[in-house]
């Protein structure tokens, strides 16, 4: 089979976010980044399905010349081989830009099933794989539990947590699912993996070698504009109730009700 599996490079998620003095990007020069954690169960359970059934799987991301170290961590776990959208003219992409250069690329490729994490970290858009599969034409199974292939490899069951209970789909191939934890365990590259990633290939493709316009990618094709970014609001401290157990539930419940108004 050939899958395809795409990743998102993210600020580690213990790193401390700092907003720039423009107030529309975050302070990077000390970032730690890594793999999107939802993209590693998606990287796996491709790993899983070619070590049952052989063939290849191919990772894509987009971004700038750190993102290689990335698609070199999954080569590290198993992959065959990345692709490395890296172009200025990238940069500022929205998800549905980024969907749209993802559609473009793979609308070339060979490909069975293609695997996104649910939702990047950074901005929990969940956009990008829902909107990809729209922009290629083929079914697609979101925040994903469980994944069966069928014996004849003509179609994939899958099991997705819904509101009191679990929801079963079969999707016939080429289609396209999103992973949620719980899907499975992300493996640890081992040494020798480290060592054959070395050696493996990653294809940079900017946007002439992908065939895109300028205006299509980038914030000329993007649909949303950052206007600006703040940090939450610090939370207030909490509030200690003193007293005996029972005087103390009798003054928690009356301020529920009467200062926080949730009775």
């Amino acid at each position: 089979m050939k899958i395809i599996v795409c990743i998102k490079q993210v600020p580690d998620t213990a790193a401390r976010i700092r907003i720039a003095a423009s107030g529309k990007e975050i302070v990077t020069s000390e970032l730690t980044y890594v793999v999107n954690p939802y993209d590693e169960y998606a990287v796996e359970e491709a790993l899983r399905i070619r070590e049952k059934t052989e063939g290849e799987v191919v990772v894509i991301s987009m971004g700038p010349d750190r993102v290689s170290e990335a698609i070199r961590t999954t080569l590290a776990m198993g992959a065959d081989r990345g692709i490395h959208l890296r172009d200025s003219a990238f940069e500022g992409s929205d998800p549905y830009a980024t969907s749209k250069l993802l559609a473009k690329v793979i609308s070339g490729m060979e490909y069975d099933l293609i695997l996104c994490g649910k939702q990047a970290v950074d901005d929990n858009a969940s956009f990008v794989g829902p909107a990809l599969a729209e922009f290629l034409g083929v079914p697609q199974a979101t925040v994903i539990t469980k994944l069966d292939l069928s014996a004849d490899r003509k179609s994939i069951t899958v099991e997705r947590e819904v509101e009191g209970g679990k929801e079963v789909l079969e999707l016939p191939l080429p289609a396209l699912v999103t992973a949620q934890k719980g899907l499975n365990e992300p493996r640890y590259a081992s040494l020798p993996g480290i060592m054959k990633a070395k050696k493996k290939e990653i294809k940079v493709m900017d946007a002439a070698s992908v065939g895109m316009a300028p205006d299509e990618v980038g914030e000329k094709g993007a649909k949303q504009k950052l206007i600006s970014l703040s940090l939450p609001a610090d939370r207030k401290a909490g509030k200690v109730i003193p007293g005996e157990p029972a005087e103390a539930v009798k003054e928690l419940v009356r301020l529920i009700r009467e200062e926080a108004r949730a009775l």
